[in-house]
């Protein structure tokens, strides 16, 4: 039977592995949004130009450069999303690590103790 501190000890590495998921999610969303901005970015830089297909095709550029936006907002709002889960992840990792230290604390004074019990009537059988 597994003992309270070893499966504290499992429960706080899994916390930190879905922290560490959901910050590697956040630079995910983050890096799409900043890709998303500069897409539109360059497609409204060649709209202005004169010799390109803009002029031809100007509803489709338009049409680009407002999903390009769109999908900037969408992954800005994945990534707040992702904060949020973040911050609880957080929350929950350092809970779990003060019930494991607090349980790790305890059971090392519990040894120290029968130790020291053992010693002094070890001590007692000796006189």
């Amino acid at each position: 039977m597994t003992t309270r501190k070893d499966r504290l000890k499992k429960l706080v590495k899994v916390q930190e592995q879905l922290k560490a998921l959901h910050e590697t999610r956040h630079a995910g969303f983050l890096s799409a949004a900043a890709a998303a901005e500069t897409e539109a970015r360059e497609l409204i830089e060649h709209f202005d130009t004169g010799n390109s297909l803009a002029s031809l095709f100007p509803e489709f550029y338009h049409r680009r450069i407002a999903d390009a936006l769109g999908q900037r907002e969408q992954n800005l709002e994945n990534a707040r999303q992702e904060a949020a889960l973040i911050a609880t992840a957080t929350a929950r990792t350092n809970m779990v690590e003060r019930a494991y230290k607090d349980v790790r604390r305890r059971d090392e004074r519990a040894r120290s103790d029968r130790e020291r019990i053992d010693l002094i009537t070890q001590k007692r059988w000796d006189e």
